[in-house]
């Protein structure tokens, strides 16, 4: 197979689709960045405020995690017996919600990369339709000719 033919199976493919849509995402989230930050630095004394309590409420914790841990033992059989149960569960979950997200990310970058040929696509128009007058008057000119001798005709040969 030719590299052309291979290019193109490629980027005829979902996973080169769910591969751009997730791209496209990551872009997406990354131009919000900014904001997000400026809303977090507006919380700054907010947050500050919080973290004067936790040495407080890491004392009541401390103060609870025994009667916590005496109560966690006696359950600790039960989740003990669930436990495979409820992986298979959360297994099957993420499953699922895996093949939703490349679902979603495959149709978000056949949005993408249609929207993307279909530019390319009128750039090259563009382009050809800027470079159809030079490439017509060219060749409605006649070729400069090297020699501007008129052909001989017959034998001039001297006897």
């Amino acid at each position: 197979m030719t590299l052309a033919t291979e290019v193109k199976k490629l980027a005829e493919s979902k996973p080169f689709y769910a591969v751009a849509g997730a791209g496209d995402f990551a872009v997406e989230k990354l131009r919000e960045l900014p904001e997000q930050i400026q809303k977090l630095q507006g919380r700054r004394e907010e947050i500050r405020e919080a973290a004067k309590d936790l040495p407080e409420k890491a004392r009541e914790f401390a103060g609870k995690a025994e009667s916590y841990a005496k109560d966690f033992s006696g359950k600790a059989e039960g989740y003990a017996k669930d436990f495979p149960v409820k992986a298979r569960d959360y297994a099957d979950q993420f499953t699922t919600r895996a093949v939703e997200l490349y679902e979603q990310f495959a149709d978000r970058g056949r949005k993408v990369v249609s929207k993307a040929s279909g530019e390319a696509a009128l750039e090259l128009e563009e382009i050809s339709e800027a470079a159809e007058p030079a490439i017509a008057a060219s060749a409605t000119r006649p070729a400069p000719r090297k020699n501007a001798r008129a052909p001989k005709t017959g034998s001039t040969a001297k006897s």
